[in-house]
């Protein structure tokens, strides 16, 4: 009688599957699009229940998504950037100070000097910002502050500032603040640099430039703790569906935003935001 071999059937849920679109849809778009893709999901898991928790590896890879959707979109500008670094640190660089002169160099330092802010807010305030993520009330609250930012972009026009050290610092106290459930990262600190004068053109490539350092370690942070968990390989096919779903979804998020940001248009989602925030604190209180 012949003997049958037992190898591992690969099964596909198509549950999982369903959910890893819409998951990777949530972080792609909203990523992007300032209405707060962390009060999203926060008001979403109080509303379905803690089932929509997506768990620490799929955050990392749809996280990913969204980072490697920065990286194609602005490839070319990032490219510029780090060709002229390695030309500002190589040894005819620093013997003629081209560090100091080139504007792609210092382009960079002030990216680095945004990202202090939220650097201590994150270490610093870690477990108090996740304790308000189970507060819909709350988040509720800070979508009508966002919706509030983005209504005031409509009377700046603009603005024809550069960006320099004071108002990348300033951007990057805005990202500080924007960890926060409920505030847009991208709506907080493109108002706020218009705000503070910079061009409409300018302010948007330094708002996703500044954060490809703190994606990055965001995700860094959570492949560390990703260690002691592992990856279970039935999962995998619904990571690299809500990874493509992220990356796509996030992608084109970001080229509609910029488009909306240079027809003056971005205080409209304002009242998204609003909407949102009232019928949330009304329903959560």
């Amino acid at each position: 009688m012949p003997v049958r071999s037992h190898k591992p059937v690969f099964k596909i849920n198509l549950m999982d599957i369903i959910q890893a679109i819409l998951l990777g849809l949530l972080q792609g778009i909203t990523e992007f699009l300032p209405v707060s893709s962390s009060g999203h999901l926060a008001l979403g898991r109080a509303l379905l229940g803690r089932d929509l928790e997506p768990g620490i590896t799929f955050e990392i890879v749809v996280h990913f998504g969204s980072f490697c959707s920065i990286v194609l979109y602005y490839h070319k500008k990032i490219e510029e950037i780090l060709s002229d670094l390695f030309k500002s640190f190589s040894p005819s660089g620093i013997a003629s100070k081209r560090y100091i002169t080139d504007a792609n160099t210092r382009f960079s330092y002030i990216i680095l000097l945004s990202m202090i802010p939220a650097g201590i807010v994150g270490f610093t305030m870690k477990e108090a910002i996740e304790a308000l993520f189970l507060n819909p009330f709350f988040v509720s609250c800070m979508l009508l502050i966002t919706g509030s930012l983005l209504f005031g972009t409509k009377f700046v026009g603009n603005p024809p500032k550069d960006v320099n050290a004071g108002r990348g610092l300033l951007m990057g106290v805005a990202q500080a603040i924007a960890i926060l459930p409920g505030m847009s990262r991208s709506g907080t600190t493109i108002s706020v640099g218009l705000f503070s004068g910079i061009s409409r053109d300018k302010v948007a490539n330094f708002s996703f430039l500044m954060v490809l350092p703190v994606l990055a370690g965001a995700m860094l942070l959570e492949v560390l703790e990703l260690r002691q968990t592992g990856i279970e390989s039935a999962a995998v096919v619904s990571l690299f569906v809500g990874f493509l779903t992220s990356f796509i979804s996030g992608y084109f998020a970001l080229k509609y935003l910029i488009i909306i940001l240079k027809r003056e248009k971005l205080h409209y989602f304002a009242f998204y935001c609003w909407t949102v925030g009232i019928v949330g604190i009304f329903y959560f209180f």
